[in-house]
């Protein structure tokens, strides 16, 4: 049977924890790693209903989200109700795994969900953030360069987009001189040598590093590996904030909001006035105000988001749409990646459910 930690390793090589934000606290946050899964309920918002529900359900894992545990506890005590959830999980033999702002800033995450479900196309990340990747440069005797590059594929490197096997090489001359106690790949101890060598460079996100410097020593020939890796200031135009994409056909305004509720089953939609026909529309799951600007730059006719304040409609400036559909009814369709995720890779080996518990706190009277 699977354990809760190959559970992770699943979630996190889809999400991975290096792309959470430094507010987050995404991973698993109670349980013991070892233990075997017998069933998975997955929610929005872990609560103490979330956890009724696994329990009666035979699930000893509830994949997440939000994370219960946001901000350090200091006592656990059952005094609120993230205290509550936690002893009762704990009790219980449950086991809490969230996927946050690591699950909204991939590609593949949050964001393209929303996307999908608005039948967006020709999509894109709207913010992609820099600073996640590296190039990993190494130098290798002609006969080995494919072989040390599948090592460096299977560790994550060499995917830019939707390309695998990326490289670059260039033919070279090494020279060296052997110490006296080597033991040489090629040459002889303490004779100068020469010889043909490729110069081999692969782009890496940075958080794979050291799994890619493990496997290139591996299978490398030489007893000492000469590598460079160099941090890029590159945005990751996998991994960033929110999304911009298309519709098929441009529609109205008051058209696109009718698509909103249909699509999203909101019962309102708070918006900014616009007139103008709506076809580039950009989006953010949960709280989305810091885009705005973004979403401007990006050309949206359209903004959709959750959580807005009053003084940032203002921010629309009469440009785009700007458009609160709720947190929760945002990213209510997550819980369909975590099942997708989980079922491709574990397929019946566990009960895998979607909660029943309805967990947004926000309710509507019309």
């Amino acid at each position: 049977m699977p354990t809760v930690q190959d559970l992770a390793r699943v979630l996190e090589a889809a999400a991975p924890l290096a792309y959470q934000e430094s507010y987050d606290n995404a991973g698993l946050q109670c349980g013991n790693p070892q233990m075997e899964v017998r069933g998975v309920l997955i929610a929005l918002d872990c609560t103490p209903a979330v956890v009724d529900e696994a329990i009666r359900r035979g699930c000893n894992v509830v994949v997440a989200h939000h994370p219960l545990i946001f901000k350090p506890l200091k006592r656990l005590t059952g005094a609120n109700e993230v205290e509550q959830t936690l002893l009762k999980a704990i009790r219980h033999d449950v086991a809490l795994y969230a996927a946050h702002t690591n699950l909204d800033n991939v590609r593949h995450g949050v964001n393209r969900k929303l996307a999908e479900k608005l039948g967006l196309t020709n999509l894109r990340i709207l913010d992609p953030k820099p600073g996640l990747l590296a190039k990993l440069v190494t130098f290798v005797p002609p006969t080995y360069t494919e072989a040390v590059l599948k090592a460096l594929y299977a560790a994550g490197a060499g995917q830019i987009g939707d390309y695998s096997a990326c490289s670059f090489r260039t033919d070279g001359t090494f020279t060296f001189t052997p110490g006296p106690a080597t033991n040489p790949f090629s040459g002889e101890p303490d004779q100068p040598h020469t010889g043909p060598e490729q110069r081999v460079e692969v782009l890496l996100p940075l958080h794979l590093q050291h799994t890619a410097v493990r496997a290139l020593q591996q299978a490398h020939p030489y007893e000492e590996v000469a590598y460079d890796i160099i941090k890029l200031e590159n945005a990751n135009q996998e991994v960033g904030s929110g999304m911009v994409g298309e519709l098929p056909e441009p529609l109205s305004a008051q058209e696109f909001r009718a698509q909103l509720k249909t699509a999203l089953r909101v019962p309102v939609v708070k918006h900014t006035a616009f007139e103008k026909p709506i076809k580039k529309v950009a989006l953010c799951g949960g709280a989305g105000s810091f885009l705005i600007g973004k979403a401007r730059a990006a050309g949206a006719d359209a903004y959709v988001t959750g959580d807005l304040k009053y003084h940032e409609y203002f921010q629309a400036e009469g440009r785009l749409m700007l458009c609160d559909v709720g947190h929760f009814e945002s990213e209510q369709f997550t819980g369909e990646i975590f099942q997708d995720l989980l079922a491709d890779k574990f397929g019946s080996t566990f009960a895998l459910f979607i909660a029943e518990t309805h967990t947004n706190p926000v309710h509507y009277d019309f």
